[in-house]
């Protein structure tokens, strides 16, 4: 491939859904491939999105498409970020212009866009047990249907997988499982003897030919015996050696593998001796991330994996500016309290660099952990390492925290543990789409006995709210904070009790409690508000659970209360606010602004946060609405105070 694409051309626009795949020869496949990476690289420079993983699975796609007959067959990917192959060749590459915007086609697979997309998956190791169960169905109801899971790009760390797999191995369903290998060191065996040793393993009489063998070479003392030893050595050592197929056999799955997930024929015939195995088949493929594209080979982070915006075709490098981001202030104040203390640790779910993890793990490997795809098992063995005399800060995704509520509640809140949960990502996300928004945890997370939850509007509470959490040695805390660019600092005004006043009119007419990120917008509708001659004074809580004490005070002096945040209204802060309102006997009217719990679609965070009504001019304008209905409805010589 050429380090700088072209357009789409030649047979790239001949194909039009599956089925065109089959007609195409050797050469004009291998040629459709370079043309797919032109393709991809071109459209993904503009828009930003997950190259890296869907460069490697070029080949590997197309000889799925070219085996198994999709939408009859169902074809799942694990993670579905290494869907672009797929929805190229399935009629969707207009799309590409608007991938990952409003109105264009999603990063991950869609039940929306198309027939061939059947699970709408960003989180990972999930597509086992989807395929698990689409198996069972397809042979209780008697269907003659295939069903194929991609499983790679690190979904095998989770344990959903190996649950799957044990429940797979028992059904003896029709189900192909293809590992897309990407990030192991070693090189596939390829060529006529593993081909052969593949077309062995699916023969019930394998271990009765390797006998035979065995005896046949016997007979030849100084030939024979070492050939031999160097057959059974390369079954074991495939097996058992080089990649993890002794766990699937006696599991009870065939194997075939590795592959070179590059060379099509190779692929294409491994998943012809696969679909031909009345029973579940691992088919493993090794791919390279990245193949291809020289920029992303040599990205030795994670080969592109996926850059968040538009970038140079020739250099791979981000268009943008750069500006100073909310992971990079976290993983720095990280460091800085790391050396400090010595029992603060780092944990993250194969997501080092994302999270800025890495930045710890670079200065103190021995004191960081990444547990690949297993939010769950990084919660209770954190909870292990509070139990051990340390203090662990998990970095994770804020939609992924969802995955692990129950540890986080049973294995480490109900023993008051000291570990500190930074959940980066937080609030709605923009364009990875709603499986990424992470805007239930102010709600799911608020529930929690013992649980702080810190909400940072800036890099100067960021680094102070971090330090405020890993100070806590009682219970769990979350520091929460969005993605992209840190907004300038707001400095407050003045502190009352651990509640920041940003803004403070003469009048008390409105108190706005505006959470983290969404401080700057506080601002903003206060502004507006003003311009209708009310007085608003505007907070930040910057701990938003459990409810500072503070807040119930400033409220009772102030005619009306309005809470903004970048969560779900169910259950958020709003609700908690009010909540303490009434506990304190405090009868001032509350308003909550928040996100409407839903799947909304993908867009910038700021297309979608005006889909719901989130932004200045709403927000004020519905607030001007509310409190005129309110003044208008007040009993005549009633004061507007006690509303």
């Amino acid at each position: 491939m050429s380090d700088s694409p072209s357009s789409p051309a030649g047979l790239l626009t001949t194909i039009t859904a599956p089925g065109d795949l089959k007609r195409l020869t050797t050469e004009q496949l291998t040629l459709l491939a370079a043309e797919i990476r032109d393709f991809l690289v071109a459209k993904v420079s503009r828009t930003g999105g997950h190259l890296g993983p869907n460069l490697g699975v070029v080949e590997m796609t197309l000889a799925m498409h070219r085996v198994f007959d999709s939408p009859r067959d169902k074809v799942l990917f694990d993670t579905g970020h290494q869907s672009y192959v797929h929805k190229i060749v399935t009629g969707r590459q207009d799309g590409f212009d608007l991938l990952r915007q409003r109105g264009g086609l999603t990063g991950y697979p869609s039940q929306a866009e198309s027939e061939h997309d059947l699970i709408e998956n960003s989180h990972a190791s999930t597509a086992l047990s989807y395929a698990d169960g689409l198996a069972k169905a397809f042979a209780l109801r008697g269907e003659d249907r295939h069903v194929v899971a991609v499983v790679g790009d690190g979904a095998l760390t989770g344990g959903m997988c190996w649950e799957a797999l044990n429940n797979i191995a028992a059904s003896r369903n029709r189900l192909v499982i293809v590992v897309n290998d990407n990030g192991r060191s070693y090189a596939p065996t390829i060529g006529g003897l593993a081909d052969h040793l593949s077309t062995l393993r699916l023969n019930p009489g394998y271990e009765k030919v390797l006998d035979l063998v065995k005896d046949a070479l016997g007979q030849t003392p100084v030939v024979g015996k070492p050939v031999f030893e160097v057959l059974h050595a390369v079954k074991r050592g495939i097996k058992d050696a080089v990649s993890p197929q002794p766990m699937f056999e006696d599991l009870g799955l065939k194997y075939i593998g590795p592959v070179d997930g590059h060379d099509l024929q190779a692929m294409e015939s491994a998943l012809r001796r696969a679909k031909g195995f009345d029973a579940p088949v691992i088919v493993h493929a090794v791919t390279r991330k990245g193949y291809g594209y020289r920029p992303a080979e040599q990205d030795e982070a994670d080969c592109l994996h996926g850059p968040s915006s538009a970038f140079d075709v020739e250099t791979g490098k981000l268009l943008a500016a750069p500006t100073l981001k909310w992971t990079k202030v976290f993983a720095e104040e990280l460091v800085k309290i790391a050396d400090e203390r010595p029992d603060v640790v780092g944990i993250t779910a194969a997501m080092a660099e994302p999270t800025g993890i890495a930045a710890l793990a670079k200065k103190y490997p021995e004191r960081t952990y990444d547990v690949g795809i297993a939010e769950q098992h990084a919660a209770t063995s954190a909870a292990g390492l509070a139990m051990g005399g340390l203090h662990p800060v998990v970095a994770v995704y804020a939609t992924f925290l969802n995955r692990a509520f129950d540890q986080v509640l049973l294995d480490v809140a109900m023993h008051r543990l000291p570990v500190t949960f930074v959940l980066d990502r937080a609030g709605i996300t923009g364009p990875d789409g709603p499986s990424h928004y992470g805007m239930w945890d102010m709600s799911v997370f608020g529930v929690v006995p013992g649980m702080r939850i810190a909400a940072p509007r800036d890099a100067a509470t960021l680094r102070e709210e971090l330090r405020e959490a890993v100070a806590v040695d009682d219970g769990p805390t979350i520091v929460r904070f969005p993605t992209g660019s840190v907004a300038p600092d707001m400095p407050a005004l003045r502190r009352v009790g651990q509640v920041d006043v940003l803004r403070e009119d003469e009048r008390k007419d409105i108190l706005l409690v505006a959470v983290g990120s969404f401080a700057g917008l506080g601002l903003d509708v206060a502004e507006r508000l003003a311009e209708q001659g009310y007085g608003v004074t505007v907070v930040d809580p910057r701990w938003v659970r459990p409810v500072p004490i503070e807040l119930t005070g400033l409220a009772a002096r102030h005619r009306y209360v309005v809470t903004c945040e970048d969560g779900v209204r169910a259950g958020g802060v709003g609700d908690a606010v009010a909540s303490a309102l009434r506990d304190a006997g405090v009868t001032v009217p509350l308003r909550d602004f928040g996100v409407p719990v839903g799947f909304h679609p993908h867009g910038s965070r700021a297309e979608v946060l005006t889909s719901v009504g989130l932004t200045a001019q709403d927000i004020a304008r519905d607030v001007t609405g509310w409190v005129s209905g309110l003044e208008e409805s007040a009993p005549v010589g009633e004061s507007q105070a006690s509303i």
